[in-house]
């Protein structure tokens, strides 16, 4: 049995600490509102960050269309938002932070020398972010060919990131995918078509937390849990392998997998 209280107060903190990236709930602090239309009529907006550029707190690119903006903030927290509404985050929140848009492909929130979120998209140089009229955040290669995007998770869910519908966990070949389906099933999937494991859940609206206690759990929307890895390794992180296989892992040590390598 998956133990109620101990779970239900641990996804209650880390909702409160800001890492539901996906929703509201994007450590926004009261002047990012002012932040994201201070642009001036004199000041041209581009809505791409190409290789080498880097924003600063309090600057931002923006959407042709003018909808959606993507600033990096005063806190720290790099955040998309249409109007006064956020979107998406990096969930960071670490005052002189700046956003990289590194030459090697690799999207980076950085401080100082420090990388305290990243695209893992380092293996595609010269690659461009861009802020799209469809309110999406699309990582191009030379060739215009998307790399990553805001619904997208890169080889590793780090400890107290979410998934949610439509975002879904990818491994470095981009073979498999372990994607929260809206029926509230976690599932891994091969070449986006063949189910290899589940967590058997159905509930809509539920998503998936990687606990920084080291528990992976699936929660209702109303955050009542419906499955658990069972795992208490703090530190820990979800590593999706190229070979199929789904870990959780505490630096190298794996503490519990869906033994589906190779499938």
């Amino acid at each position: 049995m998956i133990s109620t209280k101990s779970v239900r107060t641990e996804v209650l903190a880390t909702l409160a600490a800001g890492a539901m990236a996906a929703t509201g709930a994007l450590l926004v602090p009261a002047t990012a509102q002012a932040t994201t239309t201070a642009a001036t009529s004199a000041t041209k907006v581009y809505d791409a960050l190409k290789p080498g550029q880097v924003l600063r707190a309090g600057q931002f690119i923006r959407s042709t269309n003018g909808q959606y903006t993507f600033v990096m903030q005063t806190d720290g927290n790099a955040v998309l938002y249409k109007g006064k509404s956020a979107l998406w985050s990096t969930a960071t929140n670490r005052k002189g932070a700046v956003v990289v848009m590194q030459k090697n492909g690799n999207l980076e929130v950085v401080v100082g020398r420090t990388a305290i979120w990243q695209s893992n998209t380092g293996t595609s140089p010269n690659a461009r972010l861009v802020v799209q009229n469809d309110s999406n955040l699309v990582i191009y290669n030379t060739r215009n060919k998307p790399n990553w995007s805001r619904y997208m998770v890169v080889q590793v869910l780090g400890a107290g990131r979410l998934l949610q519908t439509p975002q879904y966990l990818t491994s470095l070949n981009r073979v498999y995918r372990l994607q929260m389906q809206t029926d509230g099933n976690l599932v891994l999937v091969k070449n986006g078509k063949t189910p290899l494991w589940s967590t058997k859940t159905q509930s809509k609206g539920a998503f998936a937390v990687m606990q920084t206690d080291g528990n992976l759990v699936v929660y209702s929307a109303a955050k009542v849990p419906l499955w658990s890895s069972k795992t208490t390794r703090k530190g820990s992180a979800l590593v999706l392998q190229n070979t199929g296989d789904v870990q959780i892992m505490v630096g190298r040590t794996v503490v519990w997998h869906t033994s589906t390598a190779g499938r």
